[in-house]
């Protein structure tokens, strides 16, 4: 992960992977990215807040959530503070990549395409996440 050390949060991979599992810890930890349609929070509008699925920091509420189509979940803003923006030039693309800011871990992609007046679309991993209903 890059620049972990400078997160609140940090703590060795081998302890992250223990409690994340295997699936979590590759999208959260090594950057992974989830098949389109699968994730549990893809289709979900219920009212809550969506926390980071590593520190459980809160990220976005449920009433920035919309349908994309795309087939994550996505958001059109974040909660103020609360995710960090990386430079992403990886694929061959050139995209910015979202990280929790409290523990560095990686949530998802957000792209200017969005339809609300943000101009935002956040492209976030279901696991990356966790639901906490209100």
């Amino acid at each position: 992960m890059e620049n972990k050390n400078k997160y609140p949060i940090n703590k060795p991979e081998a302890e992250w992977r223990e409690e994340l599992g295997e699936k979590r810890y590759h999208i959260l930890r090594e950057k992974g990215t989830e098949f389109p349609r699968t994730g549990e929070y893809n289709l979900t509008f219920e009212d809550g807040t969506y926390a980071c699925g590593a520190c459980h920091t809160p990220l976005f509420e449920s009433n920035s959530k919309f349908e994309s189509s795309c087939g994550w979940p996505s958001f059109d803003d974040a909660i103020e503070g609360a995710v960090e923006y990386i430079k992403d030039t990886t694929h061959g693309m050139m995209r910015t990549e979202i990280l929790c800011s409290n523990c560095g871990s990686h949530l998802g992609h957000v792209f200017n395409d969005g339809p609300t007046e943000t101009g935002q679309r956040f492209c976030i991993n279901s696991l990356s996440l966790d639901f906490q209903k209100q």
